[in-house]
């Protein structure tokens, strides 16, 4: 049930953000978005390297 509660928030704060995004005057230019993208994989394997970690420790 628990599960259903959150995802229902996380429609709702979709509807919610998307429109508001949407109508906001802040534009990224495409070198702009290119330098950020270059980040996200990345952070992504450092942030999979730290939870496997974790998870080890918690085992061991």
């Amino acid at each position: 049930m628990e599960v259903l509660v959150i995802i229902g928030i996380l429609f709702l704060a979709l509807f919610v953000v998307v429109p508001l995004i949407e109508r906001s005057k802040m534009r990224i230019s495409s070198e702009e978005s290119a330098k950020i993208a270059r980040w996200i994989w990345p952070l992504i394997m450092i942030a999979l390297v730290i939870q496997l970690i974790m998870m080890m420790m918690m085992r061991g």
